[in-house]
């Protein structure tokens, strides 16, 4: 919301010295968000005056039309003689008056001006468009004046160039702030003035006699306004006064009785639509689309209306879409002359709508069609039901005043049985919620000065104001006390923590996987929880596969990705992707974030209280709403692993690395993996490892996956070759209770190593021969590593050798050689009874 200082200080009595950055210092500190103060002017400098066109001679062989113009400029030059000035522009004609700028000023920019020879004449100033002086855009034409003004008037003062401008961003609660009166009402209270209310009028009552109105969706609109006037002069023009209100608040002027409209929806916030009274036929309705029908809107566009749009219809139809835009069928008709019989035609006689819609309604519809308006977008925000009578009396007033025009008696106010809200809340507790003493008498002062009416004594029964709907609950009105007594004032104070409390366990092993894949070379990245369809497109998922069903959001930040996801993997893979394209081709990525599963019934969640805590049923009917929401940890790997150097060549990232960093996950949350063949989308049927743990009942749970990616994911993403991931559930790695990781025992002993090769069947997994060899072993066994992998002819066809290291050593004495040979013939024994191996070599 633009507001002109110079328009702000209609409404309240500022200070004669206060500058916008004082005004708008004041204004943040009640709450409000002012993001720019504009100073329109600051470096124009005159003489800027007005001129009236004398004589004008066209100037011929050049390039574009040329005109070299007499203009009268009164005494402001100094001599009283027409200034002569060269001009390219063709909107104006001997006697318009005209804005002149003369030798010695300065317009926006900073742009000196000075007398020049150009096109072989001398040329004493410039004839100014809109553009040139910081009025607009426009630069189609110079500005034309209307006639009354006299030539060497100030036109600085005139057009109202000198001002300041404050830009606020109004949030979605405080809708009302999108008027001169809701910004002037936080300023008067922000300066301890009074306001003077510009929906304050004489309003005539409702009677018989307006134009006919029947609402027949009592929920989507509950008041109807309608006011006529007839006698419009349609060759009348917007004061200057009027357009540049409309220009600094942000709005273009488009023709009189339009902008009128506006001007009052700037100032009191109500949206107001106009309508030419001759091309309505019958009574004017409210009502929701049928199927089929279609709407021409003013911007030319025919639409198909949906079942939720709400209509404003008469018995020819929609005449335009409630709260958002109007019909092109019913739009005010500009001022044009005929050519044959010189009647100056347009519109004449105005209908003037003021009504409140449903802010939810008016929103979908506009989201619908892609059509934001600034009607819709005061709307959909809430504005003041009781604002619509006082908003059609002043745009009446302005249309009699201005275009010459006649009120009817006749006023129609249709409005449905409407009964105040109340809130009732403790005196103290906005106390308790800033942790301050502001007092029963603070807090009734500051709710008054907001419009509120507060009665009682400890216990207050308040009732907000008509114009803020925000103000629904105790906290509401707390914030309300609390942001004008001042957000600085609120002390700061460090929350009393329970001693003995810290991280819980799963915090602390999220932090322990972090570091240790942090510590293995991988870098952690975070990305937007959101997935669409084409994701997992990619992935080459099935139709059935279960993380295909995601929760979808009701309003997504892109159509594209409306659910939430299931899987880390495709935004994993899109960070990969974005910077191997931007050059970074070895890369070690990781993230660890929530994943989103629906339930089988679909729960509707409680609204919970803001004045009590929730209660323990209350908080468990909202988890069990929730979806699921497990943690997991997902890497990718690409590139080089190990750089090339004087040691030797680079070794390239495979899948072996993304199955160590399951190994390393595991590792540190304190529980040892299991690594078997699997095949699983988007892996490599051939390269794919199912990671899995033991649980305390000897099962194995599956946690994930980890391996290189199917050739057909990493095209269709775009990726390098031999791209490799692993994605793990943290939660299921301690789903049989959270142990503490141990730390490992250094024994003073030393080590006894054995090294065994065994021959098994090709099919036999390594991971099997190893659970055999451990259980075989004994409590003498260390550890157990696979190092190497053999095949060849003279194994036979379909035999592979795997040779393990296994390291013996006692916490109490140091082992004989017959008690390492002994644990290791036994390990082998439990490996030949389980997986048929044979020693190899014996």
């Amino acid at each position: 919301m633009r507001v002109p200082l110079s328009w702000l200080r209609e409404y309240v009595d500022l200070p004669a010295g206060e500058t916008g950055r004082d005004v708008a210092a004041r204004l943040v500190a009640a709450g409000l968000e002012v993001e720019t103060v504009e100073q329109l002017g600051a470096d124009l400098k005159g003489p800027l005056v007005v001129g009236q066109v004398l004589a004008i001679e066209e100037l011929t062989g050049f390039k574009k039309p040329i005109r070299y113009c007499q203009v009268d400029v009164g005494d402001a030059n100094g001599t009283g003689e027409p200034q002569n000035i060269v001009c390219g522009a063709r909107n104006f004609a001997v006697g318009d008056k005209v804005v002149v700028v003369l030798p010695g000023a300065v317009l926006p920019g900073p742009f000196p001006i000075a007398a020049r020879q150009t096109y072989g004449k001398t040329s004493e100033g410039m004839i100014c468009s809109a553009r040139e002086l910081g009025m607009g855009d426009d630069h189609d034409g110079i500005i034309v004046l209307p006639p009354e003004h006299v030539p060497g008037t100030d036109a600085i003062e005139l057009l109202e160039l000198v001002d300041e401008v404050l830009d606020i961003a109004v949030t979605p609660d405080r809708g009302y702030c999108l008027s001169l009166r809701g910004v002037a009402r936080e300023a008067a209270i922000a300066y301890d003035r009074p306001l003077a209310d510009p929906a304050l009028l004489d309003v005539p009552q409702a009677n018989s006699a307006g134009y006919p109105v029947r609402i027949d969706d009592p929920v989507g609109c509950d008041r109807f306004t309608a006011r006529t006037v007839t006698g419009v002069e349609p060759s009348a023009l917007s004061p200057i006064w009027l357009q540049r209100r409309l220009q600094k608040a942000g709005m273009r002027p488009v023709s009189l009785t339009v902008d009128i409209t506006n001007y009052v929806m700037l100032e009191i916030g109500q949206p107001l639509h106009a309508y030419d009274r001759t091309r309505l036929t019958g009574t004017v309705s409210v009502r929701r689309a049928q199927p089929g029908e279609k709407l021409r809107t003013l911007d030319g566009t025919d639409r198909r209306l949906s079942a939720e749009d709400l209509l404003i219809c008469d018995e020819s139809g929609p005449i335009g879409l409630a709260g958002v835009m109007g019909g092109a069928s019913t739009e005010i008709a500009d001022h044009a002359v005929d050519a044959e019989t010189g009647q100056v035609l347009g519109t004449t006689d105005v209908v003037i709508e003021a009504a409140h819609f449903d802010p939810v309604s008016i929103a979908r519809t506009a989201r619908r069609h892609k059509l934001p308006s600034e009607a819709s977008k005061r709307f959909e925000r809430g504005i003041d039901p009781q604002a619509g009578p006082a908003a059609a009396q002043r745009a009446v007033d302005l249309l009699v005043l201005i275009a010459g025009g006649t009120a009817e008696p006749g006023v129609t106010d249709v409005a449905a049985p409407h009964r105040p809200h109340t809130v009732t809340i403790p005196a103290d507790h906005p106390d308790r919620v800033a942790g301050t003493a502001y007092g029963r008498e603070t807090v009734t002062r500051r709710l008054q000065q907001v419009g509120c009416a507060v009665t009682g004594t400890d216990l207050l029964t308040v009732t907000p104001p008509s114009w803020r709907p925000d103000l629904t609950d105790p906290s509401d009105l707390a914030e309300e006390v609390i942001r004008l007594e001042g957000y600085d004032n609120v002390p700061s104070r460090m929350p009393q923590l329970p001693p003995g409390r810290g991280l819980t366990a799963a915090q602390k092993r999220l932090r322990r996987v972090g570091r240790a894949l942090a510590g293995d070379g991988y870098v952690e990245v975070q990305n937007y929880p959101f997935l669409g369809d084409a994701a997992l497109d990619a992935l080459g998922l099935e139709p059935g596969d279960p993380r295909r069903t995601t929760v979808k959001l009701v309003n997504p930040l892109s159509d594209e990705e409306p659910g939430l996801r299931t899987t880390l993997l495709p935004a994993l893979l899109g960070t990969l992707r974005r910077n191997v394209g931007r050059g970074n081709t070895d890369l070690a990525l990781f993230e660890t974030g929530l994943v989103f599963h629906p339930k089988d019934e679909r729960t509707v969640p409680p609204r919970l209280p803001v004045d009590r805590r929730p209660t323990e049923e209350e908080l468990a009917a909202l988890d069990a709403a929730l979806p699921d929401q497990p943690r997991r940890v997902a890497v990718a790997l690409t590139g080089d692993r190990e750089p090339a150097g004087w040691w030797g060549p680079a070794r390239p990232a495979g899948w072996a690395d993304a199955v160590e960093a399951g190994r390393t996950v595991a590792r540190a949350a304190g529980v040892e993996l299991i690594v078997r063949q699997a095949q699983y989308a988007p892996w490599h049927p051939g390269r794919c490892a199912a990671l899995l743990v033991a649980g305390a009942d000897g099962t194995e749970r599956l946690v994930g996956h980890a391996g290189e990616l199917h050739p057909r994911v990493v095209k269709a993403l775009h990726l390098p070759e031999r791209t490799c991931v692993m994605e793990i559930d943290l939660d299921l790695l301690t789903a049989d209770g959270e142990q503490p990781v141990v730390a490992p025992h250094v024994s003073t002993y030393p080590v006894a190593t054995q090294d065994v090769a065994l021959v098994v069947d090709a099919a036999v997994p390594a991971a099997d021969v190893e659970a055999a060899l451990r259980s075989g072993a004994g409590p003498l066994l260390e550890s157990l590593r696979l190092f190497d992998v053999f095949t060849g002819e003279q194994l036979g066809e379909g035999r592979k050798s795997l040779a393990y290291a296994l390291r013996f050593r006692a916490s109490d004495r140091t082992l004989t050689a017959e008690e390492a040979s002994a644990a290791r013939d036994a390990a082998v024994a439990e490996a030949v009874v389980r997986t048929g191996a044979v020693l190899r070599g014996a």
